[in-house]
């Protein structure tokens, strides 16, 4: 199976509406990260990204970003770490003498019953979910100025939870719905967009639309199917756009009716 991620973002026919843009995405080497970072660079910003650990792929989307004209910039960090938060984003604006979008997707999810998550479960997704994202939007907002925009990577699970087992993961997801609401009223007046984006089941290295789990999740869907990678991008790309300036402390649903 080829891997959705591997999509169509470079096509002639895609606007460059992000011409002279910079922009730093979290967790941006595979999966709905890596798409988000291709279609920004396909659309005319330069990009920054974070990867944990996957060098090689890490460096395959550098390959792919240059191949579309536009400057990029890898960072190892690990999400979980509070003190690497403020690094990336100076190293970002270090490259790119700038920073207009902050895409926050690096996430981490453990499911199981409430009683039996270890307190590492715990500490870890909160610290990768909630913790990282809010401490890497406040180093960023700093650089944003007129027309800065902040983007929230949160989950189908916020709206509608229909399996037992995903408490933690539910839990901070949830909680950047009401970060994006309260960014977007203290940044309003500034003219910074803050906006979240709630993917449902999308084909991804950790949640393959040929794995154990892929019927059941896809049968929770209007459209009876998993999403791509760059159907989840290229919401994201819209809500980033000068022209989504009147868009602020909105959840969008890209879940194939997962919702509904």
């Amino acid at each position: 199976m080829q891997n959705a991620a591997n999509s169509t973002v470079n096509s002639p026919a895609v606007p460059l509406d992000f011409d002279g843009k910079a922009a730093l995405v979290t967790g941006g080497s595979r999966g709905i990260g890596r798409a988000v970072v291709l279609r920004l660079a396909a659309g005319g910003a330069d990009v920054a990204f974070t990867y944990q650990s996957n060098e090689r792929a890490a460096e395959d989307v550098v390959a792919e970003v240059k191949a579309l004209g536009r400057r990029v910039l890898a960072v190892r960090a690990d999400a979980a770490d509070a003190a690497a938060a403020d690094g990336v984003v100076e190293a970002a604006v270090a490259e790119f003498g700038r920073l207009d979008i902050l895409v926050n997707n690096a996430g981490a999810g453990v499911l199981g019953p409430i009683g039996e998550l270890s307190l590492e479960d715990i500490d870890r997704v909160l610290a990768v979910n909630i913790r990282g994202v809010y401490l890497t939007t406040r180093a960023a907002i700093a650089h944003l100025g007129e027309g800065g925009r902040i983007i929230m990577i949160g989950s189908c699970m916020t709206e509608r939870v229909p399996f037992p087992g995903g408490t933690l993961y539910t839990t901070s997801k949830t909680a950047l719905t009401g970060l994006t609401k309260a960014l977007a009223r203290e940044l309003g007046p500034s003219g910074v967009t803050a906006n979240i984006v709630h993917p449902g089941p999308v084909d991804t290295e950790m949640n393959p639309a040929d794995g154990p789990y892929a019927e059941a999740q896809a049968a929770l869907t209007a459209v009876g199917r998993y999403g791509r990678p760059a159907e989840v991008a290229e919401m994201v790309a819209h809500l980033v756009a000068p022209s989504a300036g009147y868009v602020t402390g909105a959840s969008v649903s890209v879940d194939g009716g997962h919702a509904a």
